[in-house]
């Protein structure tokens, strides 16, 4: 009996130690959640936080995707300067980022819906909405915000101690020729001093110096040939005859004229580095006899949302060309009366007077919608390599045989060209060729290019 009550004991303690041992498990295992949870909730807090705080980097290249078409930080565009947007829309009128994700999602949506500073803004901007952008998340916001808040870039300043030295050209190479005719006419000096010294020892001497016996003058043993005064003659009359056949030739030949503009156009720019296609500007090629000289509305298209070019851009022009970019854009705006700060023009124009580069005699007749749009002949097939010109010149000679030069070598394009398809096979056939010139479609007869 005494064994049972023994063996009831250490069963009883057994299931006491079991049951503190569940209950301090599971409250280990609660505790440990707790901290777990606490910990990714610090670890997710800090993630959106730094994530609410934006980065910059990423927001330049959404800013420049999105909104650099109509905004710059700190200028008017087409819509306000967006530098520091965000703090100055929270101190001025009051409004969080809330109204400013709605705003940049759907703005004509905001509009509708009576919001005072979104129709303030519409109507301040010619009621022109902003573009929505659904796409863009919390994130991306924040990001672009981020980039507008950053404080400017500072100008490079020359480090301390540092100095710039300036060359003038050609100053080295004037030293060195002044020096080379002080040192002949050393040389010269020096020989007359010796002639001199020599004559007065001899003189001392009592040495006769042996004058030369005269000879007849070359002019005069000239004048006396008859045969080297006809053949010289003859040739002067030739080379008289060759210069003045050239210079007449040249008369309204302006090959390599280049006059300075009134405002500056970089066609490399232009046309090189950004790719504008000739056409896009010289519309009328296409269509009508003359290229066109393009207006300045069609300068404006895109020098309404640039008013300053590249840093890099604006130095090269300086350095290399002489230019200040930004200088002759203000010219622009001047000659259209646009208003830059209010965005608007003022109607105050005045004419722009370009000077023409290329220019054919009123006998000629030359049309360029005939070679652009039915010959395919490519700008620079005329007018040299465009895109590569800061100045514009004249790079081809423009002459009556250029021309005619280039109809005898210059296939006729018959693809995709149903008007020079009968044509081309009864030419074809005449002169047993498969590809045919201009100059055997007619293109040297005189009644082509003169009236």
């Amino acid at each position: 009996m005494k064994k049972s009550y023994q063996n009831l004991g250490v069963n009883s303690i057994y299931n006491m130690k079991q049951v503190i041992h569940r209950k301090l498990s599971s409250s280990l295992l609660r505790l440990g959640l707790i901290v777990l949870l606490t910990f990714s909730y610090s670890i997710s807090a800090q993630e959106g936080e730094a994530a609410q705080e934006g980065d910059p980097v990423k927001g330049k290249s959404l800013y420049n995707a999105n909104c650099a078409a109509c905004h710059k930080l700190d200028k008017k565009m087409t819509g306000p300067a967006l530098r520091n947007v965000e703090a100055r829309l929270a101190e001025e009128e009051g409004l969080d980022r809330e109204w400013l994700n709605a705003w940049i999602r759907n703005s004509a949506g905001l509009i509708k819906s009576g919001d005072d500073y979104a129709n303030k803004i519409y109507e301040e901007y010619n009621k022109v909405a902003m573009t929505a952008f659904p796409q863009l998340s919390d994130q991306d916001i924040s990001d672009i915000l981020a980039y507008t808040a950053a404080p400017p870039p500072k100008p490079e300043e020359p480090v301390a101690g540092q100095q710039v030295v300036v060359q003038k050209p050609g100053i080295s190479n004037e030293i060195i020729l002044g020096a080379l005719a002080v040192l002949f006419g050393l040389l010269a000096l020096a020989l007359v001093l010796v002639k001199k010294t020599l004559d007065r020892f001899a003189e001392a001497k009592g040495i006769e110096v042996e004058e030369k016996e005269k000879r007849m003058p070359l002019w005069k043993a000239f004048a006396q040939n008859q045969f080297l005064v006809l053949v010289t003659t003859v040739i002067l009359l030739l080379g008289s005859a060759y210069f003045v056949y050239g210079y007449l030739m040249q008369v309204g030949v302006d090959q390599g004229y280049e006059p300075v503009q009134p405002i500056h156009y970089s066609h490399r720019i232009h046309a090189g580095e950004n790719g504008i296609d000739c056409k896009y500007c010289h519309s009328s090629a296409r269509v009508s006899k003359h290229s066109g000289i393009p207006s300045l509305n069609i300068c404006m298209n895109c020098h309404k949302a640039i008013g300053e070019v590249a840093e890099a851009t604006q130095q090269e022009g300086i350095n290399e060309y002489g230019v200040d970019y930004n200088a002759e854009i203000q010219k622009l705006y001047k000659a259209v009366g646009w208003d830059e700060d209010e965005q608007a023009y003022t109607g105050d124009t005045s004419p722009v007077k370009w000077i023409r580069i290329h220019n054919l005699p009123d006998f000629a007749y030359f049309n360029h919608a005939q070679h652009v749009t039915v010959a395919g002949v490519e700008c620079q097939t005329c007018h040299g390599p465009v895109e590569e010109m800061e100045i514009m010149y004249q790079h081809s000679s423009l002459t009556m045989g250029w021309c005619i030069n280039c109809h005898r070598e210059t296939n006729v394009k018959v693809e995709d060209n149903a008007y020079y398809e009968k044509i081309h096979e009864e030419l074809s056939k005449k002169y047993g060729v498969e590809e045919l010139t201009a100059a055997q479609m007619g293109g040297l007869e005189c009644g082509k290019c003169h009236y």
